[in-house]
């Protein structure tokens, strides 16, 4: 759904098989990896900050390496993480 106006900062998290509604805003965040989700498809999208976070469950190590070796080779993305799993909360 469009955002309301007035927000002061807006971070959007898009997610595979969903249309993409926000262009602009001040953060995309990226859950990574999505099966039928590439970043760059995102990267012409008006945001300030683009973060990848990786994928919690079973290959959450793995997902790390691939989010960190992602941001490695793309520069424009930065690591990030989903904060509400990591202090335990689903």
């Amino acid at each position: 759904m469009p955002a309301p106006e007035g927000i002061d900062w807006l971070c959007m998290s898009p997610k595979a098989g969903n249309a993409t509604v926000i262009t602009r805003g001040q953060e995309l965040k990226l859950v990574y990896p999505q099966i039928g989700v590439d970043p760059a498809q995102f990267e012409a999208l008006a945001f300030d900050h683009f973060c990848l976070q990786p994928m919690d469950g079973p290959r959450a190590q793995h997902n790390t390496q691939a989010a960190i070796a992602y941001c490695q080779a793309h520069p424009r993305w930065r690591l990030s993480v989903q904060t509400h799993k990591w202090i335990g909360i689903r």
